[in-house]
């Protein structure tokens, strides 16, 4: 894991909303700025890793291509209607290229039947523990995260703990499984650094107790977390911002 890739909850959403916001006020309408941030993000990831680490403000990139963007729509549309806009749309979505299929399968946390399989095999084989460790861990692991404290929360995970991140391609969120307790640990406590409108709290997520990262009013993240032998097997982190619709139902 390369340590710069990870990005905290607080500095995902702001950018995300400060993209759509570009987007709205240059093309005045919240769907078409939806699309337009989507694409940006495509093409983020389309990047090597090479050339993402080049760029030493990713914000500043995706701000300008988003400008790029709205500008290509808005010719397009003043040229020749709607017929050649939609079509230039997907003329665009083309140019992203058959990379980004492959690189977007990691960011949308889309594991194959078989590495699904392998990952819960590892539970079953394993000791579960009864409902009160599980919730005791979960947090604890919570706790650590919130004060920053990698050593203690390091103390909390097996030592070939994986934490797999599902944001989407609709944030800069990370795009590959992290591997190993003092990676794993880092890559949380980064993202959840602690900032004034950011709360996590346990509460019960597909049946067992979860964690729930809240940045404002808004449901960022949910975390599940997979318990056996005593400490925290596997992690699931749940950023993206369609899967995490129900969450923020009014």
């Amino acid at each position: 894991m390369d340590e710069a890739d990870v990005v905290s909850i607080a500095e995902l959403l702001d950018e995300r909303r400060y993209l759509l916001d570009v987007a709205f006020w240059m093309l005045g309408s919240a769907g078409e700025a939806e699309c337009v941030v989507d694409e940006v993000y495509r093409r983020w990831y389309g990047l090597s890793g090479a050339a993402r680490r080049e760029i030493a403000r990713p914000r500043s990139w995706l701000a300008r291509s988003t400008g790029r963007s709205c500008l290509t729509r808005l010719a397009l549309v003043e040229r020749s209607g709607d017929t050649a806009f939609e079509a230039g749309a997907e003329e665009v979505e083309a140019d992203v290229g058959v990379e980004v299929s492959r690189v977007l399968l990691d960011a949308l946390g889309c594991l194959s039947p078989d590495e699904r399989a392998r990952a819960s095999l590892r539970v079953r084989r394993s000791d579960p523990v009864a409902p009160w460790e599980h919730d005791v861990l979960v947090r604890g692991v919570g706790r650590a995260c919130l004060g920053g404290d990698t050593g203690h929360l390091m103390s909390l995970l097996c030592p070939d703990v994986t934490a797999f991140f599902d944001g989407g391609g609709k944030l800069r969120a990370l795009t590959r499984p992290v591997h190993g307790s003092r990676q794993v640990a880092r890559s949380l406590v980064t993202l959840l650094a602690r900032r004034p409108r950011l709360a996590l709290t346990a509460q019960s997520v597909n049946g067992r107790t979860g964690l729930v990262a809240r940045y404002g009013r808004q449901v960022a993240a949910v975390i599940s977390l997979d318990v056996a032998d005593h400490c925290v097997v596997q992690v699931w982190v749940i950023l993206n911002p369609d899967k995490l619709r129900s969450w923020n139902r009014p």
